[in-house]
């Protein structure tokens, strides 16, 4: 496809792209290799070695309960509810410790509502008479499904929608057995209740006091890890603009389907961007951890993480619309970029820096103003800003019709070349215009060819002309994304600021 240019031939003859591996075994090799698919496992275990951790102590609280089985005299006193207490651990065990209280919480609320539930339901049963009892238990199980369904989709509920579903299944399965025997259902209750105690305790135990996994700890750790990746993608993404000179720069749309896989600084903001329900979830099961490592004190405010993640994630939509304009279609003269090059360079530095500093501070847990740091930010913006406004001259469609032709440093051939298009006719000129394929895949829109055949040379200066100033607008566009980012960091500064004062950072004043 040569994307709607009738005016030029060019033969594609680049080899077909190599099959990416992307360490998760989608290739058809890694599927068939079985020392490729360990090497896949291993890798993904030294990426965090946490995961060995969880799945060896979930393993060893199965072992534990499991004797409980294997031993005669436990299953003896137990009987075959015993093996609630195994299915507790399966259920209960989660990767952190907050997921766990939080899970544990609900399954030992659920399985006593729903052993209380189901005694009573059995005892009206049973002083019913024969005929009533089944319609009864019938309708009583038909109630509690209902019921509970309804109540975990509430909104304010929905934290607790496992307990839900624990009622209704352990209710069901106590009414099931103990039907026409009350002297049942209430041994069957209590046993069950006792075998997920017994669970609940060892799940409880092997996940605190062996190699625990604090969600707390999580979620400092990857809130960290955000305003670092937020640092880089700037930079990565400013400099990449700075230096794109459009000689590499490759079709629109085959750029859109590889979705930008190549583009570190688009893979860490669109991590950043999906990190939303993660620090919701690593928060709301930090709440049920006790004080613990660096966070000693009750009610630690989990809640303001949330804040500072999704103001930081504010400010990483800026630069997720700052890499879009690295592939819009409509590209301003290397040139142009070239002038102000020194000030937007400059104001990038500096906001990564401030990041950096706020990422410093919430890993030390420190309060730390940085009144220099934020002067040097507001300055470096403001003296972008001065130099745009003094140099506007140059985002003027009169003053530009060098700057592009400039780019490929023939000016007098181009020059010569522009009176010729006056000289000559539309069919001459299409022919001139294919040998510079380069520079008008530097400006790709509007279309030149269009202008070639409606409106002839002059008609076409003119369109050339507000083409010219239609690309010098992307460059204002991506000045006023980064001083927008910039604005975007008064507000960071400030929840960072908050979640320190409310974490009871240790404050430290540091000289301007």
């Amino acid at each position: 496809m040569d994307g709607g240019k009738k005016g030029s031939v060019e033969i594609d003859i680049s080899p077909p792209p190599p099959v990416k591996n992307t360490g998760g075994g989608s290739s058809t090799s890694s599927n068939t290799s079985p020392s490729q698919w360990i090497w896949d496992v291993l890798e993904f275990a030294m990426e965090d070695t946490n995961r060995v951790t969880f799945s060896l102590k979930v393993g060893f609280a199965c072992l534990l309960v499991s004797l409980l089985i294997l031993i005669r005299h436990p299953y003896e006193f137990f009987g075959t509810n015993i093996v609630w207490a195994l299915i507790t651990v399966a259920i209960m065990f989660e990767y952190t410790v907050g997921a766990t209280f939080n899970r544990g919480f609900n399954r030992a609320l659920g399985s006593l509502f729903a052993g209380i539930f189901a005694v009573v339901s059995m005892h009206i049963a049973a002083s019913s008479g024969s005929i009533l009892a089944p319609y009864i238990i019938a309708f009583s199980i038909f109630l509690v499904g209902a019921i509970t369904s309804f109540m975990k989709l509430w909104p304010s509920l929905v934290p607790y929608e496992y307990g839900f579903r624990v009622i209704l299944l352990t209710y069901c399965l106590i009414v099931a057995n103990g039907y026409n025997r009350v002297g049942d259902a209430m041994r069957t209750s209590v046993d069950r209740l006792y075998s997920v105690a017994i669970g609940g305790v060892v799940t409880v135990l092997v996940n605190v006091l062996l190699f625990p996994i604090w969600a707390g700890e999580q979620l400092h750790k990857e809130l960290i890890e955000h305003f670092d990746l937020v640092a880089d993608s700037l930079q990565e993404c400013v400099k990449k603009y700075l230096n794109d000179d459009g000689t590499e720069r490759p079709e629109f749309l085959k750029t859109v389907m590889d979705d930008f896989h190549d583009e570190p600084a688009y893979r860490k903001c669109r991590a950043i961007l999906k990190s939303s329900s993660a620090l919701d979830s690593l928060a709301s099961s930090a709440k049920w951890e006790p004080p613990h490592g660096r966070f000693r004190h009750f009610f630690y405010p989990w809640a303001e993480y949330v804040s500072v993640g999704s103001v930081l994630r504010h400010c990483a939509y800026e630069v997720m619309a700052m890499h879009g304009c690295l592939h819009s279609e409509i590209q301003a003269p290397y040139s142009l970029r070239c002038a102000f090059r020194a000030d937007i360079l400059d104001t990038a530095t500096r906001a990564a820096e401030l990041l950096r500093s706020l990422s410093e501070d919430i890993y030390n847990m420190k309060r730390c103003p940085h009144p220099t740091l934020l002067n040097h930010v507001h300055n470096s913006t403001e003296r972008l800003q001065r130099s745009i406004d003094l140099h506007s001259y140059l985002l003027t469609s009169s003053q530009l019709s060098l700057d592009r032709e400039e780019e490929d440093g023939d000016n007098d051939d181009d020059d010569g070349h522009l009176i010729e298009v006056v000289a000559i006719n539309v069919g001459a000129f299409k022919e001139t215009t294919v040998t510079k394929q380069h520079r008008r895949r530097l400006r790709s829109w509007p279309s030149v060819e269009a202008a070639e055949l409606e409106d002839g040379a002059i008609g076409l200066m003119q369109r050339r002309s507000f083409e010219r100033s239609t690309a010098a607008l992307s460059l204002a566009t991506f000045t006023s994304l980064l001083v927008e980012f910039v604005a975007r960091l008064d507000h960071l500064v400030e929840a960072v600021d908050k979640l320190g004062r409310l974490a009871k950072f240790k404050h430290e004043i540091v000289s301007s």
